[in-house]
């Protein structure tokens, strides 16, 4: 048995009790949240949200790149989010590598082909969290996509311990 199968179960259970089928595509505290996608880390729980409170965009690292803008402009001016929260989180495997490190391990372990698409890839890992919130607090609030006055705020999820620390 895979563990899709597995998750195939649980989905099946989860529709034999699902109510929720009228909730409104705009997400009703109209917040946004990218975090990262690491398997410790459940923005649902740690943030008291439920279908249909927020958009919540996940990556590895939890970074701001092109593809998590285009997702929020969409979220803003489309389905009426006003807020974003960045989450990253202690002890991330984005700190444990280098764009060489990940690219000569797919050259290694996937072919040439892989080797060669990874060459021209930036896979963003980052040597600080603290400092990659940073970075990317400052990316949201200079994109000319994102509204002006949308109150965007960066925390670090401290996965010892369960806490949410601000990022200034």
């Amino acid at each position: 048995m895979s563990a899709t199968d597995d998750l195939l179960r649980n989905a099946e259970a989860y529709a034999e009790s699902f109510d929720k089928g009228d909730l409104p595509i705009p997400p009703g505290r109209k917040v946004a949240v990218v975090a990262c996608m690491d398997a410790r880390l459940n923005p649902y729980g740690l943030l008291g949200l439920e279908e249909g409170d927020a958009h919540l965009i996940r990556n590895a690292g939890g970074v701001i790149t092109d593809a998590e803008i285009r997702s929020l402009a969409i979220s803003q001016e489309l389905l009426g989010t006003r807020e974003i929260v960045v989450i990253h989180h202690t002890d991330c495997g984005m700190l444990t590598f280098t764009d060489d490190v990940i690219r000569e391990r797919l050259a290694t372990s996937l072919g040439e082909e892989a080797g060669t698409l990874a060459a021209g890839m930036d896979f963003l890992p980052f040597p600080d969290v603290e400092e990659s919130v940073r970075k990317d607090l400052a990316a949201l609030k200079s994109s000319p996509l994102i509204r002006p006055d949308t109150p965007i705020t960066g925390f670090v999820y401290d996965v010892a311990t369960g806490r949410l620390n601000p990022v200034d």
